[in-house]
């Protein structure tokens, strides 16, 4: 077992924290350091100076430069240097002849000696400062200044202080750095500890490889779900979101966009700014009709945003408008069997009884009611699915006492090519038609729908009888959930179907409200929907 397995793992701030005194500590003790190297230095540069200002007002003065000319040791010379080192509280004031050999001294019995440091710079003509050197009389901090007689060098005047002058001061200054470095030291210490309890609020005390592993579990929960996911933070600004929810809205979701700015159904904004739950809230976008479900999300009882989830309910509305087409037209075939039965055994009896005129007028009727009927469909409309169509909606408008017929300049050679996109358009024309037309006070209530080719392009108008749009709705009639219909769930039908005209180029329109003698007309144009002839 390795030997830090057996030490539990230090939690991530308190390693911040350790780290940020250690930085905070070395830098304070680096900045001491270099503290205390320049404090020594400018001290000793101080005291160097000084002694040479000293050195220099001796060298200058008449007595002690005929006296060093004249090699004449103590006397004058040294009266001056004893008053020079005691007004300056100064180690020693020595003065030489040019050869070295000390003239004065504060030390009688060193006079006439040679000095113990080497006067060879200040006899040179150049002066020595701040020199650490040892002499006679111990360390000390000397500057060194020859002794001028015109152009000629007669002698030296060496001034010195003991090295625990500036050292003394250099305590009394790092003292206080010491405090000051203290000081700051603490100082970062609590900053770093405030710093380290910010961090534990803002990650809500996890750990880095919790919050990695949260990040790795949101990626797979976002994409790895079929619905799309959409989350707004509290400025109602993308902040979260999956490819599947810019599949199903068909537009580009960038993090940090405002939702005011997106070009999104107006039920998606709704359920945005509602700040309340929505459930099973139907929407169109593009040729799809989405299911939305929304909640706000607080965090300590304050709201922080609100996230949407989107359901793709196309493909089953697609199969439920099939399949109520197929049960139309089923129930239509076997309510025409029921009826061609009990038409069949009317003439039966007929001809048993011997009734042959009658039997012939009978049949001559049944032929004329035929024909009547939109048997046409094969000439005018060539498509199979549209025929389809139109019989199921003929069938469903006869079962509620409607009547559907084809405009007669109807013209459809060709098959067309996207089947459920015209299903859509015409069959969402055709149902509020129908109900426009039996909620409507004309009768017969009647429904008539022209299709005419033109190129590859259908033409589509629904005509009813009803009463018209009203006009506060005309400009609003399109959009989602805008409908006449009391029943909750509906409002999606006529958006739905100028979606799908509009995702192939085409459009759908209100030609005429219906303001004269019929009710309203509804026209579509859908480019490229049939075949080429031939």
């Amino acid at each position: 077992m390795p030997k830090w397995a057996l030490f539990p793992r230090m939690r991530f701030s308190r390693q911040v924290l350790l780290l940020q005194i250690g930085v905070v500590t070395l830098v304070v003790g680096i900045g001491v350091a270099l503290v205390s190297v320049l404090l020594s230095r400018t001290l000793t540069d101080q005291y160097g100076r000084r002694a040479l200002a000293i050195a220099k007002s001796v060298a200058a003065d008449p007595v002690v430069v005929a006296n060093a000319a004249a090699k004449l040791p103590g006397g004058p010379l040294e009266e001056r240097v004893l008053a020079v080192t005691k007004a300056n509280e100064a180690l020693f004031v020595v003065i030489t002849d040019d050869k070295g050999i000390r003239l004065a001294h504060p030390t009688e019995s060193l006079i006439g000696q040679k000095v113990s440091t080497s006067p060879e710079v200040a006899l040179a003509g150049q002066d020595e400062v701040s020199a650490v050197q040892s002499g006679t009389l111990g360390l000390s901090v000397r500057s060194k200044t020859p002794i001028w007689q015109g152009q000629r060098v007669v002698g030296e005047v060496s001034v010195g202080f003991e090295v625990g002058d500036p050292t003394g001061d250099f305590n009394r200054l790092l003292t206080i750095t010491l405090l000051f470095a203290g000081g700051a030291l603490l100082l970062g210490a609590g900053a770093s500890a405030l710093l380290n309890r910010r961090l534990r609020r803002v990650t809500h005390g996890l750990e880095p490889h919790e919050l990695t592993e949260l990040l790795y579990e949101r990626e797979a929960v976002l994409h790895g779900i079929g619905e799309g996911v959409l989350a707004v933070d509290g400025h109602n600004r993308v902040s979260v979101r999956n490819d599947e929810a810019e599949r199903l809205l068909g537009t580009e979701l960038p993090l940090g966009a405002a939702m005011s700015e997106l070009e999104l159904s107006p039920r998606v904004h709704k359920a945005v700014a509602e700040g309340r739950p929505v459930d099973n809230l139907l929407a169109v976008a593009g040729n799809r009709v989405l299911v939305i479900n929304s909640r706000a999300v607080r965090l300590d009882d304050r709201p922080i945003g609100t996230v949407l989830t989107f359901r793709d309910r196309t493909d089953l509305d697609t199969l439920t408008r099939e399949l109520d087409g197929i049960r139309a037209l089923s129930d239509g075939l076997r309510a025409q069997r029921h009826e061609f039965a009990n038409r069949l055994h009317t003439l039966y009896g007929l001809l048993q009884l011997g009734h042959h005129t009658e039997a012939v007028e009978y049949l001559q009727t049944l032929t004329d009611s035929t024909s009547a009927r939109p048997s046409e469909l094969g000439d005018a409309v060539a498509d199979p699915y549209l025929q389809a169509l139109l019989v199921a909606k003929t069938e469903q408008a006869q079962e509620k006492g409607l009547a559907l017929k084809l405009a007669e300049d109807t013209w459809v050679p060709t098959a067309v090519t996207d089947p459920i996109a015209a299903n859509t358009v015409i069959g969402n024309l055709v149902d509020n038609a129908l109900h426009a037309a039996r909620m409507g006070p004309r009768r017969p209530a009647t429904v008539e729908v022209g299709l005419l080719a033109e190129g590859t392009t259908l033409h589509v108008s629904v005509v009813d009888s009803g009463p018209g749009v009203p006009a506060d709705l005309r400009r609003t009639l399109f959009d989602e959930g805008v409908s006449t219909k009391i029943a909750p769930g509906h409002g999606l039908g006529l958006a739905l179907a100028r979606q799908a005209a509009r995702a192939r180029g085409g459009d759908v329109w209100l030609a005429d409200p219906g303001e004269g003698e019929t009710g309203a007309l509804f026209v579509a144009k859908l480019p490229g929907m049939l075949t080429e002839d031939g």
